[in-house]
């Protein structure tokens, strides 16, 4: 238990998920397709999630935005919204606005 909180549950659950397992790094990518293509591929292979693929992947993506909160970077924000609009069309979902 003591790693957990060393790192902070936030990471914990990012590094750790119990209903996805993600590519190490996905947050980072620079590429806003190549997020929503790792996270796409990570729900749709996923035995142990609850909800539908898009659900889950959209969970896990809008769950690390906002626990980042002000400490998320500007032009990781951006690439991070813009992977959002990219999951939805993966997924062939209306994107918002």
């Amino acid at each position: 238990m003591a790693d957990r909180t060393s790192k902070g549950w936030p990471q914990d659950v990012t590094e750790h998920s119990r209903a996805l397992t993600l590519k190490k790094g996905v947050f980072v990518l620079e590429d806003p397709k190549e997020i929503a293509a790792s996270l796409k591929r990570s729900a749709e292979a996923s035995k142990r999630r609850k909800a539908d693929p898009f659900r889950s992947a959209m969970s896990m993506l809008v769950f690390y935005i906002n626990r980042a909160g002000k400490n998320l970077p500007n032009e990781q924000r951006a690439r991070l919204e813009q992977a959002k609009d990219e999951l939805r069309k993966a997924f062939g979902k209306a994107t918002a606005g």
